[in-house]
């Protein structure tokens, strides 16, 4: 294993702080956490996490990913009140006007709330030897030795009182300080180019309840995800949680959200193309009022294409890439980038930013393709629709219809899904020959013909 530097710091103590901690933590002799926060031990929704309070998904690939870096993470997910299920046969998948059918497979993950597992991660990196986290402080800016075109150190406060400032001298300083990182403007006091970034504004709005859950809600599921499909793009989940919970999110694009009253939201629960949700929550115990959150844009920065960018210094999780919520890929994708960071470090500290962010490049491309080309699948969302793009829409929704029925598709699917799988192998031959057969010969979509002329 390399040995890097003396001092690593982290801005951010989320999710992605957390994970890029953990592999920074074996090429360096201190990680410190940088944290505007206060930072408890019992695992509350944070101000900086406002997401943080609405149903959270941690895809397969990320449980998989945290009982890597963390072992034995997943008897301690079980302890603190969560729970351990089959993606593909636990949960009832909604799509398309149809539902996946159930079936075992290998496709495990976490059902926990997020300020559980977040705590759960912290408390494993903050016992590591050499990862020291100081909450309630604010990052002010990079250190900046122009010479040699380095980042020194970081510029930091107590939370309220400026006059206390200090700056930390580090051999590598990563931000991943989330959708509201400061690392653009940074970089360009700093004379940096800025990164090119991608957007796709899809104006996701919704509303979360929790409530008590009871052996007899959705019988035989773990969780319901009904996805925004026509004719009304209606969001509705429900997710078990720690605490003998349930957990509620109702909403949809362009602030199609639901009411903050109880009638209202039940109301909304009502209206969603499927009945499991309305079904439990019409007459199960509220344990919380309803609570907003909304977002904007997904929104991706292409520091990979930069020919300019100062040593000792990175950008992690959601400030690299900031995904649609709504497909549950964000604490995935870090954990990823954390492995992948792992490998660039024991690599040596020569052009780490260069090769790193490439690698994380890679990483997002599978999940963003995913989000983007869902997204485009609502008429409102803006962004160029070339035929391929169509046919991929036009086909996965076959696929999923096929999937109803073929156990096969549907978890061949769920694995792509899950980022297990890359897209591509929807394509696979012996994967299309399943969606013909399950979509009938007569079934001919015009957009082929479109495609045929195209090509």
């Amino acid at each position: 294993m390399a040995h890097i530097g003396k001092h690593a710091i982290v801005v951010g103590a989320s999710i992605g702080g957390l994970m890029a901690a953990r592999a920074l933590s074996e090429f360096y002799d201190e990680v410190t956490i940088v944290e505007r926060d206060p930072l408890d031990d019992e695992g509350a929704p944070r101000k900086g996490v406002p997401q943080g309070r609405h149903a959270h998904g941690l895809l397969a690939r990320g449980s998989r990913t945290l009982d890597e870096l963390f072992p034995g993470f997943g008897e301690e997910i079980i302890a603190a009140g969560g729970s351990f299920g089959d993606i593909a046969n636990d949960c009832l998948w909604f799509n398309f006007g149809c539902v996946l059918v159930n079936a075992p497979s290998d496709l495990g993950g976490y059902l926990v709330s997020r300020p559980t597992l977040e705590l759960a991660v912290r408390r494993r990196v903050a016992s590591l030897p050499n990862v020291r986290l100081r909450p309630s402080t604010d990052a002010v800016e990079p250190t900046f030795d122009a010479a040699r075109g380095r980042v020194t150190g970081l510029a930091v406060h107590p939370v309220g009182r400026k006059a206390e400032g200090e700056t930390l001298a580090a051999d590598l300083v990563v931000d991943a300080g989330g959708r509201g990182a400061h690392s653009a403007a940074w970089l360009e006091r700093l004379g940096f180019p800025k990164a090119e970034e991608e957007a796709v504004r899809v104006d996701i709005s919704y509303m979360t309840r929790t409530y008590r859950r009871k052996p007899e809600h959705l019988p035989g599921h773990d969780a319901a995800i009904l996805a925004a499909c026509p004719p009304d793009w209606r969001i509705g989940v429900i997710l078990a949680q720690d605490g003998d919970r349930w957990i509620v999110t109702l909403g949809g694009y362009f602030g199609d959200r639901a009411p903050d009253d109880p009638d209202g939201f039940l109301a909304f629960a009502r209206s969603l193309q499927r009945p499991e949700v309305y079904d439990v929550i019409k007459d199960a115990e509220p344990l919380s009022d309803p609570t907003p959150y909304t977002f904007g844009a997904s929104v991706r920065r292409r520091y990979e294409r930069l020919t300019r960018f100062p040593d000792g210094y990175l950008v992690f999780g959601d400030a690299l890439c900031s995904f649609n919520p709504i497909y549950g890929q964000g604490m995935s994708v870090a954990a990823m980038e954390a492995l992948e960071l792992r490998t660039c470090l024991a690599q040596g500290e020569t052009q780490l930013a260069k090769r790193f962010f490439a690698a994380a490049s890679h990483v997002v491309e599978a999940p963003w393709k995913i989000a983007v080309g869902a997204d485009l699948a609502h008429p409102g969302v803006e962004g160029p629709r070339p035929a391929p793009v169509r046919f991929i829409n036009w086909y996965i929704a076959k696929l999923y219809r096929a999937g109803a029925r073929d156990a096969v598709l549907a978890t061949r699917f769920l694995e792509v899904l899950n980022l297990l799988r890359p897209p591509p192998s929807l394509f696979a031959p012996e994967i299309a020959w399943r969606v013909w057969r399950g979509r009938g010969a007569a079934d001919v979509d015009p957009l082929l013909f479109d495609m045929k002329r195209a090509a």
